[in-house]
């Protein structure tokens, strides 16, 4: 069954879960912000995006600009982004979901119709 991270509130959420139910894919949400993706996860879909470790934040977040991570992320190793997104839920792009054909952060309807289908 398909894991997706979410926040409760996140309109994006609710799109990519409301688009899931349209297609009766079997899922199981996880809350973002209390149980963060584990670092496994991180690097898996760390791989599925190439390496880019700024696809894993939510840069449109209050923590991402308060923390001040834009200058920060460029020198930052994967180890440290995955120890400051595994403490801070809210740090982490959302949705977040590992298939078996690569991750899925944010929402495209057909990014996830690819992994999905």
């Amino acid at each position: 069954m398909l894991t997706v991270y979410v926040y409760d509130k996140c309109d994006t959420c609710k799109k990519a879960t409301k688009w899931l139910d349209a297609r009766r894919i079997p899922f199981k949400t996880v809350p973002i912000r209390e149980q963060p993706p584990s670092a496994r996860e991180l690097q898996a879909m760390l791989t599925s995006l190439g390496g880019d470790i700024g696809k894993l934040f939510n840069r449109s977040g209050a923590d991402y600009r308060t923390l001040g991570l834009k200058d920060k992320l460029p020198t930052m190793t994967p180890a440290e982004a995955f120890q400051l997104l595994n403490s801070n839920g809210n740090l982490v792009k959302r949705p977040f979901a590992l298939t078996r054909k690569g991750g899925l952060v944010g929402f495209e309807a057909s990014e996830w119709a690819e992994k999905l289908g």
